[in-house]
């Protein structure tokens, strides 16, 4: 079997790296792109210069500007984003066609059978970062390993503009003294629930058999039995389906109470409508869920098989949604989960935005 050479692409702080390259006034200054302060905005991302004040994406504009008062922030300029993103698949595409976007500024590229540099990983992620450099004047950092799972990992070590190879020989090494908080899908409760069981490194992990970590982790055990000995087999896949269509909005004034959030459900439904009219005909439409972010921007997201995609159906999950914070609440998202029929099978991620 051919060993899998998987490079993970991922462009440092990539909107705010166009913004810096489009106007080089910008470029010493801490900056971020989002929305404005005065209208509740949030970070989108931001450079390496307003992170060292403790800035981070998700966080709200007007905390970042407490965290550092000489903040810039610009607001996005998509249709710039998506053109720099066209021109880098265009540059992947030169080495391989199975690409595996995640989004905008990142994306798995399996290499395997590429016959470039003798084969070499290695030298085709240096060829990708030397060209994106040459020709978009941003930054990549990447990683390559013999699977997705460790490429990721590998692409974020030497982050910004770096490259870290794990070759199959040091995969064992390098797994073993990975912290579990790293392993994909290993998030902030299952990391805390990790360590109350005596578990910080995958080393450790290795020392619970495949069925005790299912009955402590239910099927994400055995996925956690995998990482921790560096297994992952998930292939690239590069016929990216759409999994949900959904609408949300940012108010200026916290809702107050349900009451409130329920008076904004019909201008949701009204442009959810619109969208799931454009889509075509190879989806179906799945189960409807809502997301509600409370004003201390905790948020829940609920959805329901059976309910209705309408006013009442809608109206009935964000009751329910609502009831699990019972405070104010900045932003109101309603959506649709899709079946794609060409697949045969429906596909359920996170909401997308």
């Amino acid at each position: 079997m051919t060993q899998r050479k998987i490079i993970h692409v991922d462009c440092d702080c990539f909107y705010a790296a166009i913004e810096m390259r489009d106007n080089p006034a910008l470029a010493a200054k801490p900056l971020a792109v989002g929305g404005q302060a005065d209208h509740r905005g949030v970070i989108a991302t931001c450079n390496y210069e307003a992170r060292a004040y403790g800035v981070r994406s998700a966080m709200s504009s007007r905390h970042a500007l407490q965290l550092c008062p000489d903040l810039v922030i610009v607001k996005p300029r998509m249709d710039a984003y998506k053109a720099a993103s066209k021109e880098i698949q265009g540059i992947f595409r030169d080495y391989t066609d199975l690409i595996e976007p995640l989004s905008l500024d990142e994306a798995y590229l399996d290499v395997s059978q590429c016959p470039h540099f003798d084969g070499s990983a290695t030298r085709i992620a240096q060829d990708i970062r030397r060209r994106v450099s040459n020709q978009l004047h941003i930054t990549v950092s990447a990683g390559v390993a013999p699977n997705k799972f460790l490429a990721k990992i590998a692409s974020d070590w030497k982050k910004p503009n770096g490259l870290f190879v794990i070759t199959p020989d040091q995969v064992e090494d390098f797994v073993s003294a990975l912290p579990v908080s790293k392993l994909h899908g290993v998030g902030k409760v299952t990391a805390q629930k990790l360590a109350r069981l005596g578990i910080s490194t995958c080393l450790e992990l290795r020392d619970w058999n495949k069925l005790a970590l299912v009955r402590e982790f239910g099927s994400f055990g055995e996925r956690l039995w995998g990482l921790a000995r560096g297994i992952d087999e998930r292939l690239v896949h590069n016929d990216s389906r759409r999994q949900s269509v959904s609408v949300e909005n940012t108010y200026d004034v916290d809702l107050p109470d349900l009451v409130s959030c329920l008076e904004k459900l019909p201008e949701l439904l009204e442009t959810l409508a619109g969208r799931m009219a454009r889509i075509d005909s190879s989806y179906r439409p799945g189960k409807p869920f809502v997301k509600v972010k409370f004003h201390d921007f905790t948020q829940t997201t609920l959805e329901q098989a059976g309910v209705g995609r309408d006013l009442q159906g809608y109206t009935q999950m964000l009751t329910q949604a609502f009831k699990r914070g019972d405070k104010p609440v900045r932003l109101l998202g309603i959506g649709v989960r899709l079946q794609d029929l060409r697949g045969g099978f429906e596909q359920l991620d996170l909401f997308e935005r």
